[in-house]
Parts: C-alpha cells; sequence; structure tokens
C-alpha cells in the first residue's frame, strides 16, 4: 500500500469517527428533557431533547462550535470540554469512555481505569474453584485485581504487596524476587515492555500511565532501555516465558490462556495451566504444605 493510499485510508476512518461522535452526540441529546435543567419545556420542539444552543450553554461552550462537533467537522477539542458535555449527558463511565475515544482516539486523561467497582463473587469463586491451578485477574493498567490461592503459592503472598508492587509489569522490573522466580527474565521482560507499548496506544496522555511509565523508567534501567526501543507486540500474553524456578519445589512449566471477563472488559484471567504431572504434583504440594502449617499454627 502505498503512502496517498494509507493516508486516504486514514481519512476514510476519521471521517467515520467523526460521523460516529455525531451520531453519538445526537443520540445522547435527544435523551435529555428540558425540566431536568430547569429550562422551559413548553413551546414548539421540532426534536425530542434538549436542543443544540441549550447543550451548549449547559456545557459552557460555543454555540457554532458544538454545531460543528454534532455535524461531524474536523475540529479540535479539548479533555476539559469532553468532560463538560459528558456531565451534561449525564454520561455512564462507558458513554464518556466511548467519547474520548470517538473526540481524541484516546480514553480520558482523568479516566480510573484500574477495577475499583466490588468484585463480582463469581469471578473469585471461579478462580478458587481452579484448585491447585494458578489464576489471576488484572485490568487494562496490568494491576493485580484478584487471586486464588495457588497463584500465590507460586508468585508471593500479594496480600503483602503494596497496590503498585501488585502491577504486573512493576512487579516483574522492580520486584527483587522475579529475576530469580523466571528463568528466563530477560525474555519475559522484554515481551512486556511490546505488550505494554501495544496498550499505550490507546492511553497516551492518560495521566496515570504517564505518571507510572515515569515511574517506572526511573526505577528500572532495563525498562528505561527498552521501552527507548519502542517495539511493540499486541499478544495479551504478558508472561511470554512460562518456565519458572520456585525457591521450594524448582522447576514449573505452565501454559497461560488468557480470558476476557465477559460483562467486564477491562479484566482479564490469566491462567497458569501446568504443562506437566510433574509440575501439577509441585503445585498440589505447594498448597497441602501452606494447608499443613496453617492447621499446625
Amino acid at each position: 500500500m502505498t503512502g496517498e493510499e494509507k493516508g486516504t485510508d486514514q481519512m476514510r476512518d476519521d471521517t467515520k469517527r467523526r460521523a460516529e461522535l455525531a451520531d453519538f452526540l445526537k443520540t445522547r441529546r435527544a435523551r435529555l428533557r428540558p425540566e431536568q435543567f430547569g429550562l422551559p419545556s413548553a413551546g414548539r420542539r421540532r426534536t425530542p431533547g434538549l436542543r443544540r444552543d441549550e447543550v451548549a450553554h449547559l456545557a459552557g461552550v460555543g454555540v457554532s462550535w458544538y454545531t460543528w462537533l454534532e455535524q461531524g467537522r474536523d475540529i479540535t477539542v479539548s479533555d476539559q470540554v469532553l468532560e463538560s458535555l459528558a456531565e451534561t449527558f449525564h454520561l455512564a463511565r462507558e458513554e464518556r469512555r466511548h467519547l474520548f475515544l470517538l473526540a481524541r482516539g484516546m480514553v480520558p486523561a482523568t479516566d480510573e481505569c484500574t477495577f475499583a467497582a466490588p468484585l463480582p463473587a463469581n469471578l473469585q469463586t471461579m478462580l478458587n474453584a481452579l484448585g491447585t491451578t494458578p489464576a489471576i485477574l488484572i485490568d487494562e493498567r496490568f494491576n493485580l485485581v484478584a487471586w486464588n490461592e495457588s497463584a500465590c503459592r507460586v508468585f508471593g503472598d500479594f496480600t503483602l504487596l503494596s497496590e503498585r508492587e501488585r502491577n504486573r509489569i512493576w512487579y516483574l522490573f522492580v520486584h527483587a524476587s522475579a529475576r530469580q522466580l523466571f528463568v528466563d527474565w530477560e525474555q519475559a521482560t522484554r515481551h512486556a515492555v511490546m505488550h505494554l507499548r501495544s496498550v499505550y496506544a490507546g492511553y497516551a496522555g492518560d495521566l496515570w500511565f504517564e505518571q507510572f511509565l515515569t515511574d517506572l523508567q526511573q526505577a528500572s534501567p532495563e525498562f528505561r532501555h527498552w521501552w527507548s526501543q519502542h517495539d511493540v507486540q499486541e499478544s495479551c500474553d504478558l508472561h511470554h516465558e512460562k518456565e519458572l524456578n520456585h525457591p521450594q519445589v524448582g522447576r514449573l512449566l505452565f501454559s497461560t490462556p488468557i480470558l476476557t471477563v465477559s460483562g467486564l472488559p477491562s479484566l482479564k484471567m490469566v491462567i497458569y495451566a501446568p504443562c506437566s504431572q510433574e509440575t501439577q504434583a509441585k503445585l498440589e504440594i505447594l498448597v497441602k504444605t501452606v494447608h499443613a502449617y496453617l492447621m499446625t499454627g
């Protein structure tokens, strides 16, 4: 494909995105009622919902500017204006995120990506039901949201770690035990950086990601070096290296299927499925050992 063809495709994609944005704004405007904002509802209204000038006034933007935005014109829009529109339209979190993606191609800079809502009980039940098979839940920032007991026996007690230390990228580069645990630590971390690069493309400008990258580059010279190479890998297999060297039971070999949680696309379930009977036997030893300790302790 030539550069001219790529440019044409990009223009076509941008036009579609602006058309989607225009349609989204129109439908959100139609949901609102004048009385919600203390506006007179009487009189002639050709369409349901608020008028464009009313939305512009409530959001604190110019009428012409908002009209152009709703017409799908190619104009620049700031985070502050989008936040104001999201508040005016009473957008839910998913709708607000959708607005930012359509208007700017990125999630809100103030968006709290970390899964903050109470974890559905059935997810923890599912993790526990896996028994000796280690499994974790991570969000789109690679933060650890939930885990089962076997995962703690393999990777360490997550309850003893700070929120930052429970970030899987941070753990790989900064936590001392990770270098001993992963048989090929360099391969595991380089693949993690490439995947982080791929994910970051959708969050450039996000305040959390920007601060995280700054902190991690200061904490790890290896991360700083590999990040500067701008290599990309879209695979969601965060731990490409699946062979571990556990301090108690020695070598463990896993495959790691990753599942998207239905209804919660920001969460991924990573399952460390043992690749051999030997690994399975060692996992059983680890879990039984801690049970015996708890019963005698």
